[in-house]
């Protein structure tokens, strides 16, 4: 399906992170959209494609609020036209939320409510607020003290999950965003090293065996689903916590009105990424996390002339949203991430080269090569030697640092006897 529409407003994409930025370029720009980028380092590789009429360097989350408000009211008076600003990750995401009134005087914008989206910015209060409208959880703690971790570690099995709801502590200081912990003295450890219980920054939650099902939608003022898709991730990058390296998008009810009763309940507007697992100890799908913002996976949900970059240009500017029937079985790749997660999915002799080469088989668009746009697959390339330099850095910093003495826990059930 071709899609004609007034392409006049323009979109300012803010930070780009990886291929998310370089796929909305893309997706708008190949409709004749002028799209601009705003990002941090010059070398992000959408500020190479050919769909990107301008390029500003500005660091949001660094810079004093009213700096980078006055930089972004200008980026706007230069763009013209009251340009569309999409952020793409949570920290613009919420940065774009709470200062929504400034913006909104030069930018179009979706109506979003800033405390909804630092609640489902941060997992462990956006799994409350899905327990709370009857959205299946894991079994998870943002732990306060060591007496409640102890209480969960009571009736919690091996493997669990520990993630960051927010502020970068864990990555700092363990590498990672999310790690999975195989013993209770290799957990105690990590929260000696990276817990903060005044302000609670971790999530400990089960290991749920399974299969990781995604939902990417766009929901306009009144909350109503206006474009909305399910798919599955066949490989993640990492391989065990990761994003989608390699997705297919296919047919799943159960995710997709749990999804849309969801954030009808909770009055959601604006473009959403969430993720579930599927337990297969029950069958039930549990909510793992949700993302107010486009998601760096959205152009896997692609139907013919549409995805929610668009469906979100043509809301935001009165244009209807054409209906679309899900692609499904159309697969979609992340080229460097898959490579790495294929690689350590063959050394672990879970994947063997044979089986790695047919996972392609259905494979419709890759997120960094574009037969129209090939400079950014180049410069993905640099990137991600500078992102390995980066990481190796970082993992010496974390092996440096005096490891962790694990506290010793109370016997909570001495204790409540």
């Amino acid at each position: 399906m071709s899609l004609t529409i007034d392409n006049s407003i323009p979109v300012v994409v803010l930070r780009s992170g990886h291929h998310g930025g370089l796929g909305i370029v893309r997706s708008l720009g190949r409709l004749g959209v002028p799209v601009y980028c705003v990002d941090s380092d010059w070398w992000e590789a959408a500020f190479a494609s050919r769909y990107c009429r301008g390029r500003f360097l500005l660091d949001v989350e660094s810079e004093p609020v009213e700096t980078a408000l006055t930089h972004l009211r200008t980026i706007a008076r230069k763009v013209g036209g009251r340009p569309i600003l999409m952020p793409t990750t949570d920290r613009t995401c919420i940065w774009v939320a709470e200062n929504d009134r400034e913006l909104r005087q030069d930018f179009g914008l979706p109506l979003q409510d800033a405390a909804r989206v630092h609640t489902l910015c941060d997992t462990a209060r956006m799994q409350q607020l899905a327990a709370q409208n009857g959205v299946a959880t894991a079994r998870s703690i943002a732990p306060r003290s060591n007496e409640e971790i102890a209480g969960f570690l009571e009736g919690a099995e091996f493997p669990l999950m520990v993630k960051e709801t927010g502020g970068g502590r864990l990555r700092s200081r363990a590498g990672a965003s999310k790690l999975i912990v195989e013993t209770r003295p290799e957990l105690l450890a990590l929260c000696a090293r990276a817990a903060d219980f005044e302000n609670p920054n971790l999530i400990i939650q089960e290991f749920i065996p399974g299969d990781d099902w995604m939902f990417d939608g766009y929901f306009d003022a009144h909350s109503d689903c206006l474009f909305g898709m399910t798919g599955k991730k066949i490989r993640r990058f990492p391989v065990r916590t990761g994003v989608t390296s390699l997705g297919i998008c296919l047919p799943n009810e159960a995710v997709f009105h749990t999804t849309t009763r969801f954030m009808r309940a909770i009055g959601y507007r604006g473009i959403l990424d969430i993720g579930y697992r599927r337990d297969s100890r029950d069958g039930s799908y549990k909510v793992l996390d949700a993302n107010p913002r486009i998601g760096c996976t959205f152009r896997l949900f692609a139907a013919p002339g549409l995805d929610v970059a668009r469906a979100l240009y043509l809301d935001l500017t009165g244009q209807p949203v054409p209906s679309a029937s899900p692609a499904m079985g159309r697969k979609w790749l992340v080229e460097d991430f898959d490579f790495v997660s294929a690689l350590r999915l063959w050394k672990e002799g879970s994947l063997s080269p044979k089986d790695w080469l047919r996972s392609f088989s259905g494979v419709e668009e890759a997120a960094c090569f574009a037969m129209d746009d090939p400079l950014p697959f180049l410069i993905m390339g640099l990137t991600d030697c500078c992102e390995l330099l980066h990481w190796s850095r970082g993992k010496a910093t974390v092996r440096r640092q005096p490891r962790a003495v694990a506290p010793a826990l109370p016997l909570v059930s001495q204790r409540r006897s």
